[in-house]
């Protein structure tokens, strides 16, 4: 039985490094991305080192795009067993409260709630039938603990905000999942050097925090309604 994943903004960074380790490890990847060209550049990159990648169009900002990339994958990869959801956007990663622009916040949650949530929606039904795995890519700073007890938090309220709210779903998830063989959890990297941050110094790089994710993803175990990072369990 084939084994096969897709995973969302996967055309660079995290998202890509998700893709190649779960290829080499014997996956079929379903490529999401929402640039035609960068996406497929992404599959020939993949595909040329003997993975099996192919390519999913979809923009996590447009319902249509979403509605459209679920029916394919409902249609075509209807034995999908791991949907990693990576795709995400900063907003302006805002300094403060006081500095954060409505319109910012509302790019932030576009992505990062809103697009998932009509993604994970839309799939829900599918990967429970078939008693997969949904993963949320989380942050850090999407924790309320971490927010109010370190002193190296990233206080940029229109990005942390929008995870936050992405943590809360994965919960609502999880909940119904509880006596399914399902399960759906978020995982937080931690600090990794990725466009999304302008690759910021000290970073780990971003092969290392694809492992966690896709380590995770892949160990077997039951971690349904879990916020995990390298460690372990992550306070909410």
């Amino acid at each position: 039985m084939r084994k096969i994943a897709l995973v969302t903004g996967a055309n660079k960074g995290i998202g890509l490094e998700i893709a190649r380790q779960l290829g080499e490890a014997g996956w079929k990847v379903v490529l999401g991305a929402r640039s035609i060209e960068r996406g497929e550049a992404a599959v020939a990159e993949l595909t040329s080192q003997g993975l099996d990648v192919e390519f999913l169009q979809i923009d996590m900002t447009n319902l249509e795009s979403i509605e459209q990339a679920a029916g394919t994958i409902q249609s075509n990869y209807s034995d999908v067993t791991l949907l990693i959801n990576n795709a995400g956007m900063p907003g302006a990663f805002s300094s403060s409260f006081s500095n954060t622009e409505e319109g910012h916040l509302r790019d932030a949650f576009e992505v990062n709630f809103f697009g998932t949530f009509r993604l994970n929606q839309r799939l829900f039904p599918l990967i429970t039938k078939n008693e997969g795995t949904i993963v949320n890519v989380s942050t850090d700073m999407a924790s309320l603990h971490f927010m109010q007890n370190s002193e190296y938090a990233l206080n940029a309220f229109d990005y942390n905000s929008s995870k936050t709210a992405n943590n809360a779903m994965t919960v609502a998830m999880a909940i119904e999942l509880k006596k399914s063989k399902a399960q759906v959890f978020s995982v937080t990297p931690g600090f990794t050097k990725t466009d999304l941050n302008g690759n910021a110094e000290g970073g780990q790089s971003k092969e290392a925090g694809a492992a966690i994710i896709v380590g995770y993803a892949t160990d077997g175990k039951r971690h349904n309604g879990e916020f995990l990072d390298m460690n372990g369990l992550y306070a909410w």
